[in-house]
């Protein structure tokens, strides 16, 4: 029987995606629940997924456009053998079937076939196939340029031996969708909004030293480590509450002003930049916000955040200090209005009460859209930030100086 396995809805208004790769080979025997695809669409990476087991024919070839519902392959499962079962649905995203089907096994093999190991569904496919492990090998005989330089290049990491010159070669690939539309959103910012950025720099001291000193019974305790963006997040979210044209956006004539925190977080991924958004950051404590800055991360990375996790952030934060980056002019994330730049933290000479100090220094950006939040709320807005940071006890005190709230001179 022939089942047709169709491109599966990425979100409500996209109708069109492109299969940027097949993880399987036309002809091959699948297994239930095997991922056959990945799907791009502007917003986000589908897995394609067979329903059956069963032999798959390929009816749309990688890179190609497709309709949402139109059929990228059909499985016959007439094919199935009975060795096959289906497998677990898997959270990931996988590679090509032999990567991801289970630890390799060795096989038996002649004298002239060398050391290799076979996985088991690779090995499923040659029983169900009548093929022996010779059969296979003998239909890879034909070897490429590309093939030597290969085990060239491993030889010489084993044996230090020299590496071949340097290829003069390049490659072509298709934009994908996402990066497409990156571009797009990136260019529109630039000619679109009245951009500008002002900086500011936090001694990162305090909160250093409670990273160092409460890391280890914080993680076991919660579960997870105490990083650094959860003390931002939760001193944006004070700060917003203070400058709320800096948590505003432009909507045709009208100014919308949020009066919550959906902080949308930059995360690099394999497919381009992605910024899924922690709701509410404002009512979340530090553990709460690191749980969800881990679970968003680790789907973003994976290809699996919904178009639901993506959208409707009222302001965003970027963290280039993770690459290295001393300073930068991050870009506003539309249709919000500002977004902060974190950096790398350097040890730097500081005037502290009269006398030079080193301190773990940080540079703090904030780019803004000039039309709708003025030079005063903006560099407020950063000053802000720069304090709740250099003193984080504050972030318990919803940002209030806890000595005059102790004394009740607040």
């Amino acid at each position: 029987m022939l089942i047709d396995i169709k491109i599966p809805t990425p979100g409500e208004s996209i109708t069109e995606v492109e299969i940027t790769n097949w993880l399987v080979n036309d002809g091959d025997l699948v297994i239930k629940n095997q991922e056959l695809a990945e799907v791009e669409s502007d917003k986000a990476t589908l897995a394609l997924t067979a329903t059956e087991s069963g032999k798959i024919h390929i009816m749309l070839p990688a890179g190609s456009s497709a309709k949402v519902n139109a059929t990228a392959c059909t499985i016959d499962t007439d094919f199935a053998p009975q060795a096959i079962t289906a497998v677990p649905a898997s959270p990931h995203p996988s590679k090509a079937t032999d990567n991801t089907d289970g630890q390799a096994a060795p096989i038996s093999h002649d004298e002239n076939s060398g050391q290799v190991k076979i996985s088991p569904v690779a090995q499923q496919m040659m029983e169900a196939h009548h093929l022996s492990i010779d059969d296979v090998l003998n239909g890879l005989r034909r070897l490429g340029a590309r093939d030597v330089e290969a085990v060239i290049h491993q030889n010489s990491n084993i044996t230090g031996a020299s590496v071949p010159a340097e290829s003069r070669e390049s490659t072509r690939q298709k934009m994908s969708p996402l990066r497409k539309k990156l571009s797009q959103r990136l260019v529109s910012v630039k000619n679109e909004t009245a951009m500008l950025t002002t900086f500011n720099e936090a001694n990162m001291s305090a909160v250093m030293s409670l990273r160092h000193q409460y890391n280890q019974p914080f993680q076991e305790k919660h579960g997870v480590k105490l990083g650094l963006m959860s003390f931002f997040i939760k001193a944006v979210t004070l700060a917003l509450t203070e400058f709320p044209a800096v948590n505003s956006m432009i909507d045709g004539d009208d100014i919308i002003t949020a009066h919550y925190a959906d902080i949308s977080v930059a995360v690099q991924t394999p497919k381009g930049l992605m910024v899924p958004v922690i709701r509410n950051a404002g009512q979340l404590s530090l553990a709460q916000i690191e749980h969800t800055l881990k679970e968003l991360a680790e789907k973003a990375r994976a290809g699996k955040l919904s178009i639901d996790e993506m959208s409707g952030g009222t302001f965003t934060i970027t963290n280039g200090g993770v690459f290295g980056s001393m300073l930068s002019t991050p870009l506003i994330n539309p249709p919000q209005s500002a977004i902060l730049g974190m950096h790398a933290i350097n040890d730097r000479p500081v005037a502290i009460d009269g006398k030079v100090e080193i301190r773990p220094m940080m540079y703090i950006a904030l780019s803004y859209d000039h039309r709708l939040i003025d030079g005063k709320d903006s560099v407020g807005f950063l000053k802000r930030v720069k304090e709740l940071v250099e003193n984080p006890i504050q972030l318990m005190t919803q940002g209030k100086n806890p000595e005059q709230l102790l004394l009740d001179l607040m």
